[in-house]
């Protein structure tokens, strides 16, 4: 039986990072498989079986984010962290609105990506071992229910509401945490893990993503913020 963490498909052009990825991770115990341009990634991903992606977005053939797109068509779960050499606010926030589940600007050290990748891959392990009876499929506060089985996500009598990845794992930890003010450190920890490189910013930029998309102007607010603390979940202030 093999005793690989996980497999990883590595989609880098520039052949010199593309073969130290190949070794760091190989190294730390992954299966690794490395291709160089959108169109044989593409291919890779729909033949393959994947625990993670780690996707440059200037490609050629077919651009990472198009790439992107494609996967995340049918394909919510398997965790995508992209590599890119642009450092644009616009740029990151592009890739995570399609669905990146986090990314990392180059030039980059080994240690901080081993570390989101080990991040990502808790996430998705922890959601694979959730229990799949009924009832713990679907949660619902007020107007607004996810079912966590299908990832669909409905408030009122509105059609499903669209969410990245990584807005749905914000969602559902502040549902799962309804009427319990979260700091923004716990929730840190919970929907980017221990190991997120960065500062507690990104939880508000996240909060107010969400907001946009279940606190429309005509419904009642549900996320509010306790200021100077963080962050919860109620159906009146």
């Amino acid at each position: 039986m093999s005793t690989k963490k996980g497999s990883i498909l590595v989609v880098e052009d520039e052949e010199k990072i593309a073969r130290i990825l190949e070794l760091e991770l190989e190294y730390e115990g992954y299966e690794v498989t490395k291709v160089i341009d959108g169109l044989e990634a593409l291919e890779a991903y729909r033949t393959g079986n994947w625990d993670l992606i780690l996707l440059d977005v200037m490609l050629p053939g077919l651009s990472g984010i198009e790439l992107l797109r494609r996967i995340r068509k049918n394909d919510l779960q398997t965790p995508v962290i992209l590599l890119t050499a642009k450092s644009s606010v616009e740029d990151k926030v592009s890739g995570l609105d399609l669905g990146a589940n986090d990314y990392i600007t180059k030039p980059f050290q080994i240690e901080e990506l081993l570390a989101r990748i080990r991040a990502a891959l808790r996430i998705k392990r922890a959601e694979e071992q959730q229990p799949q009876n009924n009832n713990d499929d679907l949660l619902r506060f007020a107007d607004l229910s996810i079912n966590q089985k299908s990832r669909e996500v409905i408030r009122g009598n509105r059609e499903s509401i669209d969410l990245t990845p990584r807005e749905y794992d914000l969602l559902v930890y502040l549902m799962m945490n309804k009427r319990q003010v979260l700091s923004r450190e716990q929730i840190l920890e919970a929907v980017w893990g221990y190991d997120f490189f960065g500062d507690t910013n990104v939880v508000d930029v996240y909060i107010r993503y969400v907001r946009k998309k279940i606190d429309l102007p005509h419904l009642p607010s549900l996320i509010h913020t306790v200021r100077g603390v963080g962050y919860v979940m109620k159906d009146s202030k």
